[in-house]
């Protein structure tokens, strides 16, 4: 393909992809394929020779579309939003055209001075402590990550290497191997899997913190547990917050676990990948009071900012706390610039080396829809959401489960665990809408995330009276066959 051809098929990919999500409401949110559905529709080995591009094209909607779940259908309840903007899509061509490999500022000044400014924008919009931004003369400063698990991950090896270092350096008989096997990180039992994943990860025991009635950690339960691990001999040294927990949404009370873990010496990272986006707005920005207790701090733009995947906001108080657990510099990496003082170079705040030019996405959403534009998008979804409970609390067979904050609903109708199961079974059999469930406490209960951006009140009566007509449906069969029994 030569740039003719380029420019030809391009703006034919272009008026697909306009088209595909201009129409997705006609399509089923959830396919209709079983597993292995694609191997057989493909040939077994890759062409000898090359096949035109019509070719490939006519087999996007032949072999592609029919397993393709429809994230950004307004039918879409699953999960937690996947953020998508006509800017972001165009943001995302032109970093794949640039296509530059940005581990170091020398690799590419641009993609690293342009994430860097984006990071202070983002946190001014959010009220980020002024110690979180790069600035001129700070310590702190923002950084891209591929998603929320990696940045706690990043945080947990950080942590980890800073936590060895003091306490070799108060205790010089323990050998690294000995410290390592009393380190203890802490979450939420409402912490998102990934937690749990980043310690496995990072050779640590990890112990859940009991959350409350309004499923919330609180500094009392933090401190229990760490005053039982330190009589026992452990070291705690991280602690994961959550604001904004994945099965319903609840917010762990910073203002009292904050100060323990400074008092403690422990890192708190705070986790806000759905909830983070909803601080733009005044009327949610107490949710992250007490953030300036924290060490490091994470959402995701790629989940409501309207920025596609991939993009998780990271911060860090102290940027020699990444670049001290995770610098090194071979010869082919080094450039003139690195000890100016001036430049940041990324590869060392991440896992990876190499990294895309993620930061023109936010670039072009920042500037494309504005500060305001973005906050009437996370308002309208929270309208959408109390809508949606509102509905629910209005039909007596149903019950809420969680306080409804930003744009999650939990709720189940009143009975057993298996009836609720049956109800999502015959939700997702119906395929006309798609959600999941979680476990809250002992009962099982029905997630309804607000989710596409271009969902509408129409939807949500929707998705209700269908909810509602398969629940009546099901109470019959289920009375009769109870009856029978």
């Amino acid at each position: 393909m030569d740039a003719a051809e380029f420019r030809k098929r391009g703006k034919e990919m272009v008026d697909y992809i306009a088209d595909y999500l201009e129409k997705i409401d006609k399509r089923q949110v959830f396919p209709d394929v079983e597993p292995g559905y694609l191997r057989p529709l493909i040939p077994d080995c890759a062409p000898q020779d090359p096949e035109s591009f019509e070719d490939v094209f006519k087999d996007i909607e032949k072999i592609i579309m029919p397993g393709v779940t429809h994230w950004h259908s307004p039918y879409f309840f699953a999960y937690f939003p996947a953020a998508s903007s006509f800017p972001a899509l165009l943001a995302d061509m032109l970093c794949g055209g640039i296509g530059c490999v940005g581990f170091s500022w020398a690799a590419s000044p641009a993609c690293t001075e342009l994430e860097t400014v984006m990071l202070d924008w983002l946190g001014k919009m959010i009220n980020l402590p002024e110690e979180f931004l790069a600035g001129k003369h700070s310590q702190g400063g923002g950084v891209i990550q591929g998603s929320a698990s990696e940045a706690t991950l990043i945080s947990l090896l950080a942590a980890r290497t800073k936590t060895i270092r003091r306490v070799q350096s108060e205790k010089p008989e323990l050998t690294e191997a000995d410290i390592m096997g009393r380190l203890v990180a802490y979450a939420s039992d409402q912490a998102h899997s990934s937690v749990e994943r980043a310690a496995l990860i990072g050779g640590v025991k990890i112990k859940n913190v009991c959350s409350d009635d309004t499923f919330s950690v609180c500094g009392s339960a933090l401190q229990k547990v760490l005053d039982e691990d330190k009589a026992s001999g452990l070291i705690p040294f991280f602690f994961c917050a959550t604001l904004g927990t994945t099965p319903c949404c609840s917010f762990d009370k910073l203002l009292e676990l904050g100060p323990i873990c400074n008092k403690e010496n422990i890192w708190m990272h705070i986790d806000a990948a759905y909830a983070g986006s909803a601080f733009i707005c005044p009327e949610f920005r107490h949710l992250l009071n007490g953030v300036e207790f924290a060490d490091s701090f994470n959402f995701n733009p790629h989940k409501w900012l309207l920025v596609n995947f991939d993009c998780s906001a990271m911060w860090v108080k102290k940027r020699s706390d990444l670049t001290g657990a995770f610098k090194l510099e071979p010869l082919y990496l080094q450039h003139h610039h690195q000890e100016s003082g001036l430049v940041t170079d990324y590869r060392h705040w991440q896992i990876p080396l190499g990294r895309r030019f993620r930061s023109l996405k936010l670039w072009f959403v920042l500037r494309m829809y504005g500060v305001t534009g973005l906050q009437e998008h996370i308002r309208k979804h929270v309208r959408l959401s109390h809508q949606f409970e509102h509905l629910v609390l209005q039909d007596e067979r149903f019950e809420t489960c969680a306080e409804v904050v930003l744009g999650l609903v939990c709720f189940r109708l009143k009975g057993s665990n298996e009836l609720n199961k049956a109800l999502l079974k015959s939700i997702t059999e119906a395929k006309k809408i798609h959600l999941v469930p979680c476990h809250l406490r002992e009962k099982f209960v029905l997630r309804f995330a607000i989710c596409s951006r271009t969902v509408e009140s129409t939807h949500i009566k929707f998705a209700w009276q269908h909810i509602s007509q398969l629940a009546t449906d099901l109470l019959k069969t289920w009375e009769q066959k109870h009856h029978q029994q």
